[in-house]
C-alpha cells in the first residue's frame, strides 16, 4: 500500500511538471510613468578584474599554428571633407537723373519769369504765411540747440596718444582681383592724390617669352578701382600695349600717364570722351620709333609750369622726358652710362621728389648700381650722372624700388636682392643695410607719416614692416598676404589726408590680386621725439660712414706713399749698382791701358838696345 501511494504521488507530480512546462511564463514589470525617459548617469569606477586565465601548455594542443598576419582595426568612423564656394555676387553702382518737377501744367519751369511769377503768387497766400509763422519757432529752437552744443568740436585736440606699447598688427579690408581670365601681374599701384578713395593698378606679364603669350593674346586692360567696391573696377583703361607703370597727375587728378610693355608712353584724360562711361582710351600716345625699346618700368610726373611734363626710365638704357600735350617725340634724352664712355646701364626703377630738388633724379639699374642725376650739370663731361658705389655697396641684382624718405629727402632707400639699403646724397656708399631676408625682395616703400617705418615685399608672399625707431636689427612685424609672390606695394598718404595717411596699404601679387590692408596706430601715428631720433640716427650713421671713408682714403694714400717710396728705393738701389759697375769698368779699363802702355815701353826699350853700332859696342868691351 505504501508503494502504491508513492507511485501515485510521483505520477501526479510529473503530470503537474509537464503541465507547468507547457504553460507560457509571464513577468509583469511595473514602473511609474514619471521615471521614464531619464538620462543615463555615468560615473568613474575603479578597474575590476573579472576573470583571469593563466597560461598553460595544455591549451597549445588545441591550437593550429598559422603564418603571421597583420590586422588593422580602426574604431573611428569614415569621414570626408567637402568644400563649397558660392558664386560671387557682382554688384554695380547706378545713378538716377532727377529733373525739376511739381509745377502746375501752365508753368514752364525752364522759364525763370514763369517760376518767379508763380512763387510771388504763392507767397501772398494766407496759408503760406501761416505755415511760415508756425515753422518759425521750431526752426529757432533747433538753431538754439545747435549753438548750445558744437557737434564738430574736437575735445582732445593737441593731445598726443602714446601707441608705443601697442603690438604691431594689420588686418585685411578688401581684395581686388583681376577680371581677366589670364592671370597677370599687378605691376604697379598708385593712390588717388585727393584721398583714399581710388587706386590705379597696372597689369602686365613681365616674363620674357611666357607660355601665356602662345595660348591667347595678352589682355591690355588696366583698371581704376574704388576701394569701397572691390567687385567691379570703376574705370577700364585700354592702352595699345599692357601697362607696366601707371601714375595719377598730382596737379590734375583726372589725368594719368602710363608706361607700356612695348616702350610706349600713354596719356589718359578721364574727362575727355574716348570710350564708354567705364572705359577710357589714351588721349595721346608716343610713337614707337621715338619711344623706349624695352618695357617702361617707371614713370613720374615732374615739376613744371604747366604740370604736363613727365620722365620715364627703361631697361634699354635711356631716360626720356615728355610733354604729354605732344608725345610725338621726347623733349630730352639721356643715356644712363657708368661714367663717361662707360657701359650703358638699364634702368629698373626711378624716384623723383621736387622737395629734394626739381632737377634731381634717382635711378636704380638692373646691375644693382644707383645713379644720382642732376640735370643742371648735364653739360658736364659726366652728363650730370653721379655713379654711386659700384663695389661692395651695390646690390647683387636689379634694384626693384628706390624712394626718398618723405621726412628727410636727403636720405633714400633701395630694395634689391635680399636686402634694403639706406643711402645719403652726400656719400657714395650705403649708411645702413637690413639683414639678409630668407626670401628675395621684390618691392619696398616708406611710410608717409613715420620717418623710421618702411615696408618691403618678399617673393614668398610676406610683407615685412621695419620700425627703425623701435629696433634696427629685426623686423617689427611680418604679415602673410598670400602664397603668390608679391610684386607691388603702395601706402596711401598726403598732407590733405592725415587722418588716413600711412594707414591703408595696397599690395599686389603675380596673380593679379591686390590686397588692401589697414595697419595699426603704432605703425601709423608718429611718436613723440621720433623725428629727432631718426634724424640723429641718420646723421650718426652718415658721420660714421664719412669717417670710415676718410680712413679708407688715408689708408689708400698711405699705401700709395709706401709704394712710391719702395719704387724710389728700388730705383736708387738700381742706380747704385750701375755706378759701382761703371767704377769697376773704369778701373779695369785703366789697368788694361796701363798694362798696354808698360808693354809698349818695354818694346821700345828693347828696340833701342838692339840698334847700337858695333864700334860703340867694341869700345865698351
Amino acid at each position: 500500500p505504501r508503494r502504491r501511494s508513492w507511485t501515485a504521488a510521483a505520477r501526479s507530480a510529473g503530470r503537474a511538471a509537464r503541465e507547468a512546462a507547457a504553460m507560457e511564463v509571464h513577468y509583469v514589470y511595473q514602473k511609474v510613468r514619471s521615471e521614464f525617459g531619464k538620462h543615463c548617469r555615468f560615473s568613474d569606477e575603479p578597474a575590476q578584474l573579472l576573470e583571469s586565465v593563466r597560461p598553460s601548455d595544455d591549451f597549445a594542443e588545441h591550437y593550429i599554428v598559422r603564418n603571421p598576419s597583420v590586422a588593422e582595426l580602426d574604431t573611428s568612423p569614415l569621414m570626408s571633407s567637402h568644400e563649397a564656394n558660392t558664386e560671387r555676387l557682382v554688384t554695380r553702382s547706378s545713378s538716377m537723373r532727377h529733373q525739376e518737377g511739381g509745377w502746375p501744367k501752365d508753368v514752364d519751369f525752364t522759364e525763370q519769369s514763369d517760376t518767379n511769377r508763380f512763387r510771388k503768387k504763392a507767397e501772398k497766400d494766407e496759408e503760406y504765411k501761416n505755415a511760415v509763422k508756425a515753422l518759425g519757432p521750431v526752426i529757432a529752437a533747433c538753431m538754439r540747440q545747435n549753438n548750445t552744443i558744437d557737434i564738430y568740436e574736437s575735445y582732445f585736440e593737441g593731445d598726443i596718444a602714446d601707441h608705443s606699447s601697442e603690438p604691431p598688427s594689420a588686418k585685411g579690408l578688401a581684395v581686388f582681383r583681376d577680371p581677366s581670365d589670364i592671370k597677370r601681374t599687378a605691376t604697379s599701384i598708385n593712390w588717388y592724390p585727393e584721398g583714399p578713395s581710388k587706386i590705379a593698378v597696372s597689369y602686365s606679364i613681365l616674363n620674357f617669352q611666357d607660355s601665356r603669350f602662345n595660348n591667347a593674346r595678352m589682355p591690355v586692360q588696366s583698371y581704376i578701382w574704388d576701394i569701397s567696391n572691390p567687385n567691379m573696377p570703376e574705370t577700364e583703361l585700354l592702352p595699345q600695349s599692357p601697362l607696366c607703370c601707371l601714375r595719377f597727375n598730382p596737379k590734375s587728378t583726372d589725368t594719368l600717364v602710363g608706361g607700356s610693355y612695348n616702350g610706349l608712353i600713354s596719356f589718359f584724360d578721364l574727362r575727355k570722351p574716348g570710350g564708354t562711361i567705364t572705359s577710357s582710351t589714351p588721349t595721346e600716345a608716343s610713337l614707337i620709333e621715338k619711344s623706349h625699346h624695352d618695357p617702361v618700368y617707371d614713370v613720374f610726373w615732374i615739376s613744371s609750369k604747366t604740370g604736363q611734363h613727365c620722365a620715364s626710365v627703361s631697361t634699354d638704357g635711356q631716360m626720356l622726358w615728355w610733354d604729354t600735350r605732344r608725345l610725338s617725340e621726347p623733349t630730352e634724352v639721356l643715356e644712363l652710362e657708368n661714367g663717361p664712355g662707360g657701359m650703358v646701364l638699364g634702368g629698373s626703377s626711378m624716384e623723383y621728389n621736387s622737395e629734394a630738388g626739381p632737377t634731381k633724379y634717382l635711378v636704380g639699374t638692373e646691375q644693382g648700381i644707383v645713379l644720382s642725376i642732376n640735370m643742371r650739370n648735364r653739360k658736364q663731361a659726366n652728363k650730370g650722372i653721379q655713379v654711386l658705389d659700384s663695389g661692395p655697396g651695390k646690390h647683387h641684382g636689379p634694384i626693384y624700388a628706390i624712394q626718398r624718405n618723405p621726412m628727410y629727402t636727403k636720405f633714400f632707400m633701395t630694395v634689391g636682392d635680399w636686402t634694403a639699403r639706406i643711402w645719403s646724397d652726400d656719400l657714395r656708399t650705403p649708411i645702413m643695410t637690413t639683414k639678409y631676408h630668407s626670401s628675395y625682395l621684390t618691392r619696398g616703400c616708406w611710410s608717409p607719416t613715420r620717418a623710421g617705418v618702411f615696408f618691403v615685399t618678399r617673393m614668398d608672399g610676406v610683407v615685412d614692416i621695419w620700425d627703425y625707431f623701435y629696433r634696427q636689427n629685426e623686423v617689427a612685424y611680418s604679415h602673410k598676404v598670400g602664397d603668390a609672390s608679391l610684386s607691388s606695394i603702395s601706402v596711401q598718404g598726403g598732407a590733405a589726408n592725415q587722418d588716413h595717411g600711412g594707414r591703408l596699404v595696397a599690395i599686389g601679387d603675380v596673380q593679379g590680386t591686390v590686397s588692401l590692408l589697414e595697419v595699426c596706430d603704432s605703425l601709423t601715428v608718429p611718436q613723440s621725439q621720433e623725428k629727432q631720433a631718426i634724424s640723429n640716427m641718420f646723421d650718426r650713421e652718415q658721420k660714421q660712414e664719412k669717417n670710415l671713408e676718410a680712413r679708407e682714403k688715408d689708408l689708400r694714400r698711405l699705401r700709395q706713399a709706401q709704394e712710391e717710396a719702395g719704387n724710389r728705393e728700388a730705383a736708387e738701389k738700381k742706380d747704385g749698382k750701375d755706378e759701382k759697375m761703371e767704377e769697376l769698368l773704369r778701373q779695369v779699363d785703366a789697368s788694361f791701358l796701363a798694362m798696354i802702355k808698360e808693354a809698349e815701353d818695354d818694346e821700345s826699350k828693347a828696340g833701342d838696345g838692339g840698334s847700337m853700332e858695333p864700334s860703340q859696342a867694341e869700345d865698351k868691351y
